[in-house]
């Protein structure tokens, strides 16, 4: 049952006081309250910490920069038997966690749900538009990548077992992107699907003036890289393709 599932939110922040509290109080309006809250905080030099506690967070320091750091802290410190991750300039919808919990209840088999998001700030025009570009390159460059769907980092949800299992195996470079880092470990294995309901707003951040789009670029080209030759997209397909089939046969004596 979906309300059985103790539900962990963990949000890796630094210095997104004002972003972190519309997010609190967007998570203060769930339908089905997380059981906990854990704000990473990763070096903050503003009110990032205070506006966690007065929100009833659990508050966790990473002192180590860089968000795959801060959110493998969370993902450590948390609770509960699902973990929920979205970025501090995040405003989930209302049903956000319910909807992850009803589909983790009904598919015990899968070991992450992902969903997508919608801009809620930037020209009204472009929102639609960037938004589509933004998830569907990465989906049009990932996918053939892993063999497999990735997971975004603003909305995502993972079993925490499936963490403890990859936990030691997960890079902490600050020059990485954790969800991609995340998806090349936890894929190998687990199965991860698609969660149309779990519905996100998020900042059009990654289009704003100063922001280095080329190096969040980089970034990507940096986490594929270091997981080569290993996951050299054909050999990590044949794996896993061996993988599902060993699955599938009988154990010698079983009919």
């Amino acid at each position: 049952m979906p309300d059985t599932l103790r539900i962990s939110v963990v949000i890796p922040v630094k210095d997104d006081d004002t972003e972190l509290a519309r997010c609190l109080r967007a998570l203060a309006r769930q339908t089905r309250p997380a059981d906990e809250i854990v704000v990473v905080d990763n070096g903050s030099t503003d009110a990032s910490a205070r506006v966690g506690r007065a929100f009833g967070a659990r508050l966790v320091r990473c002192d180590t920069p860089g968000i795959p750091a801060a959110s493998a802290a969370g993902y450590d410190a948390a609770q509960g038997d699902i973990i929920l991750r979205l970025d501090a300039d995040c405003v989930p919808d209302a049903s956000w966690t319910r909807a992850m919990a009803e589909a983790f209840a009904a598919r015990p088999d899968v070991s992450a749900f992902t969903g997508g998001a919608r801009f809620i700030d930037g020209p009204p025009a472009l929102r639609v538009p960037l938004a589509t570009l933004y998830l569907g390159a990465y989906a049009a460059v990932m996918i053939p990548t892993l063999g497999h769907l990735p997971l975004f980092g603003s909305n995502l949800g993972l079993r925490r077992e499936a963490w403890l299992g990859i936990r030691s195996s997960v890079h902490r470079d600050a020059e990485l992107h954790d969800d991609m880092d995340l998806s090349f470990h936890l894929g190998e294995r687990g199965r991860i699907r698609w969660l149309p309901a779990a519905r996100m707003g998020m900042s059009m951040r990654p289009f704003a003036p100063g922001q280095a789009f080329g190096r969040r670029a980089a970034r990507g080209l940096r986490t594929v890289l270091v997981h080569l030759p290993r996951d050299f997209p054909p050999v990590r397909w044949t794996r896993r393709v061996l993988r599902r089939v060993l699955a599938a046969r009988p154990m010698p004596g079983t009919s």
